[in-house]
């Protein structure tokens, strides 16, 4: 008898699971505990819907690589099953290395690894647990499998990724104008001289998700009390950790995240990987909740400020902010608060926020047209993505805390 799963997603419909490797995968642990981190970090403080998981997102990846896979095979480019699934598992684990409240905490827990790099140690360790049923699976996360067009898929400017987050972020959020067609988009999707390329026919679709991308940085991942939100809970962190290399004997604990957060190791090794992967975002959430009446004053006002959602102001706009105006509001701060000036700049910060969107000088979206040429799709004849699309796009802001 066939082995087969069904899991109803909202967002694709019935995703099925029919590879035994990847339902143990799948029921591993490591990856059970993607349940418990939020996909959008705090932008549930904004969109109340937004409270998807990272397991929900790993598997709608892996549906829509399933659906891409599909669609490239009809069109006669050769798949063997042993790659189906490598890819498969690749993109299932590509966010484990995600820790809590993914990349708004991610250099603070882990420090210079980025999360790419603990999903590399995660899969390694699983392969060794598993046999090395996933050598392949690790070959094409690395981009070393010589069908180049498969990691294409995992990690580049029009991945099943981002196609993914971006349906399943708008439909979460209600934000209609992050909608992309999906189907669309991987039934265009074609392998030419071994790179993954997109039909002529569907140049349009593709500046819809660019678009879409665009639209959706800026009124959802950026928006201004989103921004705010996450870089409190950055100082949190901050702050304790601050605390804790002043010996406050109340602030480490005996946690899991205390041990990560507060250890003094300066190399993450493979036996840290059982501790990062027991923590997820409730962790940060009790600890924020234990210090919320913390004897530190600044610590006590961060912490309350994320938990009852008085969130400290921030000011987005096109130029830098003064050092001036910085040295001024900090000032203000410390004589309103009583506190030092130190002490000061953990609610008075300044910081820059970038979207760059598509750069043709990194991982390109190639177009085949039907004559056989191949240009980028910002070479292609379309105001749309010359004026718009191609340009980064820099805000600076400030932000504090607005004293009763």
């Amino acid at each position: 008898m066939s082995f087969r799963k069904i899991i109803n997603d909202p967002v694709h419909g019935f995703i099925t699971i029919n590879d035994p490797l990847i339902y143990e995968i799948i029921s591993h642990p490591w990856f059970q505990r993607l349940r418990r981190i939020n996909q959008m970090a705090m932008s549930y403080l904004v969109y109340p819907g937004a409270v998807h998981s990272r397991l929900h997102h790993a598997l709608g990846a892996y549906h829509l690589m399933h659906n891409a896979l599909y669609e490239l095979r009809q069109k006669g480019v050769e798949i063997t099953e042993e790659e189906e699934q490598a890819a498969k598992i690749a993109i299932l684990l590509h966010d484990m290395g995600h820790g809590p409240f993914s990349h708004a905490l991610e250099s603070l827990l882990v420090e210079n690894l980025e999360h790419e790099a603990l999903s590399l140690l995660i899969m390694q360790e699983l392969n060794r647990e598993m046999s090395g049923k996933l050598k392949m699976a690790i070959e094409v996360f690395q981009d070393t499998h010589p069908k180049k067009f498969l990691h294409q898929l995992i990690s580049g400017q029009l991945d099943v990724d981002r196609m993914d987050y971006l349906t399943r972020d708008s439909y979460f959020t209600g934000v209609i104008e992050g909608m992309i067609g999906c189907d669309r988009i991987l039934k265009m999707l074609t392998v030419h001289e071994g790179a993954l390329m997109v039909e002529e026919k569907g140049i349009y679709t593709i500046e819809e998700f660019l678009v879409s991308r665009r639209l959706m940085y800026w009124q959802v991942y950026q928006h201004k009390t989103v921004l705010s939100a996450e870089m409190t809970l950055v100082k949190i962190l901050e702050r304790a950790k601050w605390l804790s290399s002043q010996n406050d004997p109340d602030i480490a604990g005996n946690s899991v995240l205390g041990k990560i957060l507060f250890g003094n190791a300066k190399q993450f090794e493979r036996k840290d990987l059982d501790m990062f992967c027991s923590l997820d975002d409730s962790d940060v959430i009790n600890a924020i909740k234990g210090w919320r009446h913390h004897k530190d004053k600044v610590l006590s006002i961060l912490c309350t400020a994320v938990l009852d959602r008085k969130l400290l102001k921030l000011r987005l706009q096109d130029q830098p902010i003064s050092e001036q105006e910085l040295a001024e509001k900090k000032m203000q701060m410390a004589a309103k608060g009583e506190i030092s000036l130190e002490d000061a700049s953990f609610l008075v910060f300044t910081g820059e926020a970038e979207n760059s969107l598509y750069n043709p000088n990194n991982e390109r979206i190639n177009i085949l047209f039907r004559d056989g040429r191949v240009r980028d799709i910002s070479q292609v004849d379309s105001p749309l993505i010359h004026q718009n699309l191609s340009q980064p796009v820099k805000k600076f802001y400030i932000c504090f805390y607005r004293w009763a």
